[in-house]
């Protein structure tokens, strides 16, 4: 089958709505063990779009859609609010541990090591 298929295939749009149910199934359980969730949106080019999620309790995460039109059904389907940029506000819901702080910015301003 080759990589290029038609929009109106009805194979690929069942194929399609499959994996938007499944992500919203995944948002919703994530959504649950939260305490509620919300969500911003990242195109990232042929590899999809990037689902960031942020827990009402602070717990975070990602999915990975094969496209935007996917990310977006999933996020629909599994009824979240969607933000146009992860700013401040929604940023500052975020927590982190030592793990986070470690990795991505205790080493830079002279944090612990992973070693």
């Amino acid at each position: 089958m080759a990589d290029t298929q038609a929009v109106d295939d009805p194979k690929q749009a069942a194929k399609d709505e499959r994996r938007a149910a499944r992500l919203a199934r995944e948002i919703g359980t994530f959504a649950k063990q939260h305490g509620g969730a919300e969500g911003q949106l990242a195109y990232l080019g042929e590899r999809g779009t990037r689902i960031a999620l942020v827990g009402e309790d602070g717990g975070w995460g990602n999915l990975v859609a094969p496209s935007d039109a996917i990310a977006r059904k999933a996020v629909e389907k599994a009824g979240i609010t969607i933000h146009e940029d992860f700013d401040g506000e929604m940023a500052a819901k975020v927590k982190t541990g030592p793990y986070e702080w470690t990795r991505m910015a205790g080493i830079q301003v002279g944090g612990p090591s992973n070693k």
